[in-house]
């Protein structure tokens, strides 16, 4: 099993959100590591029902809101759905990976990972009429 430190941040460099993630191997590729993110933080939101989701991506339902994405009335959230919607996201540049530092940019990529690598989703934000 390998730790890997996961961060999400914003183009400013700002951390927004960070958080260990334990995988079972030491090759896994770009899909395979959104997927087991995003499975993560759904499973930890649903057992904590927290105010605020703070995700890779905004559920459907949810409104943006200073400390994450809040829902009108308390909810679980569908990992599978969540993981599609950071597929999509990351297919049209919603948000980049580095691992290491390096970026990968292929789903299919394979990322060799080892205990202490860390992991950066780097949040982007379209320009304003551009």
């Amino acid at each position: 099993m390998t730790t890997l430190m996961i961060r999400d941040e914003l183009s400013s460099g700002e951390v927004i959100n960070e958080f260990t993630l334990e995988v079972l191997d030491d090759l896994m590729t770009v899909r395979e590591l959104i997927r087991s993110r995003v499975y993560e933080e759904v499973r930890l939101f649903n057992f904590r029902k927290p105010d605020y989701f703070t995700g890779l991506v905004q559920p459907s339902d949810a409104e943006v809101a200073l400390n994450g994405h809040k829902f009108r009335a308390k909810r679980t959230v569908d990992w599978q759905k969540q993981y599609e919607r950071a597929l999509d996201a990351f297919g049209e540049n919603g948000f980049i990976i580095l691992v290491d530092e390096q970026q990968v940019d292929r789903l299919d990529q394979v990322i060799q990972l080892r205990a202490g690598t860390q992991v950066s989703f780097l949040k982007l934000v379209p320009l304003v009429g551009g």
